[in-house]
């Protein structure tokens, strides 16, 4: 029979959520990562991390707070990690980027991703596609904008009660369409890759507009399969919006995008 754990020796509640904390820092702060961050901190573009706000098979985004008091996103790609096994595909072919010179070397990999997300959220950016907007790049760390209000992060398309799913359809390709003008893919655009700024509409109700979060794995319109990953991404756009109700057909979605 196992004894009951003396109340004096079990972990305090409150040690709970340092412990996970203390855990994830474990897997992802080595000691090149800390130098990163520690460089970052020392030009200012963030004063400390606060807590975790998400975690993936490639990386784990952080919370962190700027001198003023507003926040940003922190997304640390980890090194240790077999979830890149298969993005050789993303990165050779993309005439923006040497694949060849890292084969092979996990590390410079990882780099070498970090910097195609930051890339891509620039060139997005500046077509003006919904996304977060990118501040700094350095290694395996991306900093961008955080997408939430009063320190809250914003909720995931796949968490939300869709008012109108025609209406956020249409948002959503447009954006795409805006993407593909950047000369960018997303290459893995789905509900889990969608996040829903909250606005105060007209009459003081919370409007909701699509950003499209995640893009490290995107393409140049070059990659000679942009357009397999194209029609992934249409796919997966109307299977969502097939299963809120709508007649979807993903080859109008993607002949809208490229026109």
């Amino acid at each position: 029979m196992a004894r009951k754990m003396s109340t004096r020796k079990r972990p305090r509640r409150e040690d709970k959520p340092l412990h996970e904390i203390n855990k994830i820092a474990y897997k992802v702060f080595d000691t090149k990562t800390l130098h990163v961050l520690v460089g970052l901190m020392n030009t200012r573009v963030f004063k400390s991390i606060d807590y975790p706000l998400a975690s993936g098979k490639e990386a784990y985004v952080f919370r962190g707070t700027r001198a003023d008091g507003t926040h940003v996103a922190i997304k640390v790609f980890k090194y240790e990690t077999t979830a890149f096994r298969h993005a050789h595909e993303y990165l050779e072919g993309d005439p923006r980027f040497n694949a060849k010179r890292v084969r092979g070397r996990l590390r410079d990999f990882v780099r070498l991703w970090a910097r195609k997300e930051f890339a891509n959220l620039q060139a997005c950016a500046d077509e003006g596609v919904s996304v977060p907007q990118p501040i700094a790049h350095r290694d395996n760390v991306v900093v961008m904008e955080f997408l939430g209000e009063r320190g809250v992060p914003y909720a995931l398309l796949e968490d939300v009660v869709v008012a109108n799913p025609r209406l956020l359809l249409s948002e959503i390709v447009a954006q795409a369409k805006l993407a593909w003008q950047a000369g960018i893919v997303h290459a893995d655009l789905s509900s889990f890759n969608v996040i829903m700024r909250t606005s105060e509409g007209k009459e003081g109700k919370g409007a909701q507009t699509p950003v499209l979060i995640d893009w490290a794995q995107g393409v140049s319109v070059a990659h000679p399969r942009a357009r397999e990953y194209l029609a992934n991404d249409c796919h997966n756009v109307a299977s969502f919006f097939k299963r809120l109700g709508l007649r979807v057909d993903e080859s109008e979605i993607e002949k809208t995008i490229t026109s």
